[in-house]
């Protein structure tokens, strides 16, 4: 087994650090480790194998690189290419507070930006046929299927969370589920009416079908084999939905989440609550929901204003 390298041993070691230390979700240090990946072998292309021998430039590079594309991959997006760079300056950063480096040389290098994308919502409406359909008939599935998407956008949930959730998490007498969001965060988030009866259904009547066939998982949602549903399978419910409602364009868990969050902006609801519903570290990350209102009240005053034109 080969010895590894400095470089190696330093990403490990601030790897090491999120996952025991800072408890970062299993995906997002994935997605750090194949960053870091891409990064390590093209500073080994070009020589540098001690983080010490790292310079401004080679960052730089790098990230010209990520835009431009190569041989062996395609140009990223600048919000891919700036995801990337948040790995390359952690990894830096950690190293220069523990003394293992004197400098940071990718602490000044700034990532491109993206263009503003405005969240995809679907209209209040669309979400009633969408849930509608996913109830078919009275079965277990399809109990199961309906709490599912009235989760999803009741609570605002991510997929991750939806199927992560444990039935010590819910209580559906006061109707208010227990999220664990990125970074194994908490939040208690309200059901709503309509999420606490569906889900209330599907627990008396049909998830002691799928329960009998598995090995006692305290996991909500449940797989026919008794299992805790994976996320592929609740993306192929709402799919599934989708399609018996007939909806056009792209419908995905996070349609029914930026939905969630337009719906109570146009409500009139507080950003800042919206952004404690959403499990939204920042504001400022809330906000973007904002501009799809004022573009949703722009379009209205278009059609409706008679000197709007």
């Amino acid at each position: 087994m080969p010895t590894p390298s400095a470089m190696d041993r330093a990403v490990r070691s601030w790897l090491g650090h999120l996952d025991v230390e800072r408890g970062m979700a299993t995906n997002t240090l994935k997605s750090y480790r194949r960053d870091l990946d891409r990064y390590t072998a093209y500073l080994d292309a070009h020589g540098v194998r001690e983080p010490a021998e790292v310079t401004e430039a080679h960052v730089t590079d790098f990230l010209a690189t990520l835009r431009e594309g190569s041989a062996d991959h395609p140009p990223l997006a600048a919000s891919s290419a700036a995801r990337t760079l948040v790995a390359v300056r952690g990894f830096h950063k950690f190293l220069a507070l523990e003394g293992e480096v004197e400098t940071d040389p990718a602490g000044a290098v700034s990532p491109p930006k993206p263009p503003t994308r405005l969240p995809k919502a679907i209209a209040v409406d669309e979400v009633e046929r969408l849930l509608e359909a996913a109830s078919v008939g009275d079965t277990p599935a399809s109990l199961r299927d309906r709490a599912l998407l009235e989760v999803l956008y009741g609570a605002g949930a991510r997929i991750s969370e939806a199927v992560g959730l444990d039935l010590d998490d819910i209580d559906t007498q006061e109707g208010v589920v227990r999220l664990f969001g990125k970074g194994s965060k908490e939040r208690l988030v309200p059901l709503g009416s309509y999420a606490a009866e569906a889900l209330g259904a599907y627990l008396v009547r049909g998830r002691p079908a799928f329960a009998g066939k598995g090995r006692g998982t305290p996991a909500v949602f449940l797989n026919q084999r008794g299992g805790r549903l994976s996320r592929q399978s609740a993306w192929a419910v709402l799919r599934a939905a989708a399609e018996r409602a007939r909806l056009s364009g792209h419908v995905s868990p996070h349609t029914l989440r930026h939905s969630f969050a337009t719906h109570l902006l146009d409500g009139g609801a507080d950003v800042r609550v919206v952004q404690e519903l959403l499990g939204h570290a920042s504001v400022t990350t809330t906000q973007i929901y904002t501009l799809v209102t004022v573009q949703r009240l722009r379009e209205v005053y278009a059609q409706s204003h008679p000197r709007a034109r």
